[in-house]
């Protein structure tokens, strides 16, 4: 793709944005603000690395708290999928995290960890308003960068672009109802090499593995209950409609069936299991290695 390219260091991650247009000086710089602008408000939001964000104030203070406008989405879905992984995958995993050694610090030294409480004993949610029975880290890293990715495509539509792809650390947003992309699936053990390679529709694309980040017992996926990171399965990746579901979905497959998740959401998978052989969705436009 030609136009106009958006590169820059963000939510810890590297991203890429190219757009089909060619703009001037004046319209790049106007877009790369409200871009950036619309990263900060998120992860002011969202992040648990930060002191003065949203999810800071509930570790800190129970009570009710009317969520941004894009918050119902993102809970309701982490409502939905915490029913079906029996609690696996939850935003109550932050307490998890953080005595893991996944910190404000980056320590990486456990401590005493304990296992994360029940959404019924800490959240209530109406759709609106997050109420938290008690203070409570919430880390919202199972689906969040997704749908940042999603929010950031919506700045891009909302300001007249129609094709364009943003590729956040691997995550991706593809949208042009005419030309496919193909992403290579990295390989976990070697991130020289990939696995196979998927096309990518007017979708997105989302991928979990362990490899990326790796300490002690665990990895950045760990079971809230059992307090352990799935071995079993080495690399996730979903193809979904929109990334915030792909990101959540490529969680829950370290911790569910594919075919517990497909009757409840329309996506696609691929699932490298520790033997290396591969699980996919039958109808994924893929090849592999």
């Amino acid at each position: 793709m030609t136009g106009t390219t958006f590169r820059f260091e963000a939510i810890g991650t590297h991203w890429n944005i190219e757009l089909a247009e060619t703009l001037d000086v004046t319209a790049s710089s106007h877009l790369e603000t409200i871009i950036m602008e619309r990263i900060a408000r998120f992860d002011k939001a969202y992040s648990r690395f930060r002191d003065d964000s949203l999810v800071a104030k509930m570790a800190k203070e129970a009570g009710d708290y009317l969520l941004p406008p894009d918050g119902p989405a993102l809970f309701l879905l982490y409502e939905r999928v915490y029913a079906i992984t029996k609690g696996k995958v939850t935003p109550l995993i932050g307490s998890v995290m953080e005595e893991a050694g996944y910190d404000k610090a980056y320590s990486l030294t456990p401590r005493e960890v304990h296992t994360a409480p029940r959404w019924e004993d800490a959240l209530k949610f109406d759709g609106q308003i997050l109420t938290l029975k008690q203070p409570a880290l919430l880390d919202v890293g199972a689906a969040g960068k997704g749908y940042l990715i999603d929010l950031v495509g919506a700045v891009l539509t909302k300001e007249g672009h129609t094709i364009f792809t943003i590729d956040a650390g691997g995550d991706i947003i593809h949208r042009d109802k005419e030309a496919m992309l193909r992403v290579g699936l990295e390989h976990p053990l070697d991130i020289t090499k990939v696995i196979g390679v998927v096309e990518l529709g007017n979708e997105s694309i989302c991928g979990s593995a362990g490899n990326r980040r790796t300490w002690d017992r665990f990895t950045h996926i760990i079971d809230p209950n059992t307090l352990t990171s799935p071995t079993e399965i080495l690399a996730t990746w979903v193809v979904a409609e929109s990334t915030l579901l792909a990101d959540m979905l490529a969680t829950c497959l370290f911790f569910v069936p594919a075919s517990e998740l497909v009757s409840q959401f329309t996506f696609q998978y691929v699932v490298l299991h520790k033997d290396f052989s591969i699980e996919h969705s039958p109808t994924l436009r893929a090849e592999f290695y």
